[in-house]
């Protein structure tokens, strides 16, 4: 018997952690050991996403692969560079070779990736690189995923696609300008369904808060906030 390659899968909690986690585990090339997520220690809450440690806890449980949560306090770089080293210097003390992520075409973001790995001699593995993302969207709607948005960048989109949930008839509707998977971070998902899950996550939709992004200077201090420049957020809230 062959033995697979041991892995980390970086999980955001989002379609597209869902779909690639779910493309990996179809192709059974490696044994996913943990899913590695960033939480905002101060909210407990997934970094960026804003979605509650508790709701990836419930996704976490019904997927089946044990967590591995990343910890930020400041938020900062160096902090987040810092802790990932520590984590994955632990991974690859079990043997963990690779780290698996859903990114598809953000070449910046794969590089900055692919360096910080570099650094711990841990390879990179991208399995919806370069894919079509109007067909992607459609291929994880057709394998019957089901998502909602968690929050949108007020940049590209208005209050009013938050908390929605990802559907042709969404995709259809999308600006021009409006990558469909949100690959420009655009949008942000929950994805509480589909063949990856032993059952379905049941939520309730809660408030919508909006977070303008604060300009601060190299001491941490709010120097701008600016407030068409911003993300809205939808709470999901467990039953």
């Amino acid at each position: 018997m062959e033995l697979k390659d041991k892995a980390i899968f970086c999980w955001s909690g989002g379609k597209d952690s869902a779909f690639g986690l779910y493309k990996i585990l179809q192709e059974a090339k490696y044994d996913v050991l943990y899913l590695l997520t960033t939480i905002n220690d101060d909210y407990k809450r997934v970094s960026m996403h804003g979605v509650r440690e508790e709701m990836l806890d419930k996704q976490i449980e019904s997927i089946g692969i044990p967590a591995l949560k990343v910890r930020v306090i400041d938020g900062t770089y160096d902090e987040y560079e810092r802790l990932m080293h520590s984590v994955l210097m632990r991974a690859k003390s079990e043997g963990i070779t690779h780290v698996i992520f859903g990114d598809i075409f953000l070449e910046d973001l794969r590089s900055y990736r692919e360096d910080n790995l570099k650094k711990v001699d841990l390879i990179g593995v991208f399995p919806l690189w370069k894919s079509d993302t109007s067909i992607l969207i459609n291929e994880f709607l057709d394998h019957k995923f089901r998502t909602i948005t968690c929050c949108i960048s007020d940049v590209h989109l208005d209050q009013s696609w938050v908390g929605q949930e990802i559907t042709t008839s969404f995709i259809a509707a999308l600006p021009e300008q409006v990558d469909p998977c949100g690959e420009n971070g655009e949008y942000h998902t929950f994805c509480f369904d589909g063949p990856l899950f032993k059952k379905t996550i049941d939520f309730v939709l809660g408030e919508q808060v909006y977070k303008p992004i604060q300009l601060k200077n190299d001491d941490e201090e709010i120097l701008e906030t600016t407030q068409t420049n911003g993300f809205w957020f939808c709470d999901i809230l467990p039953i």
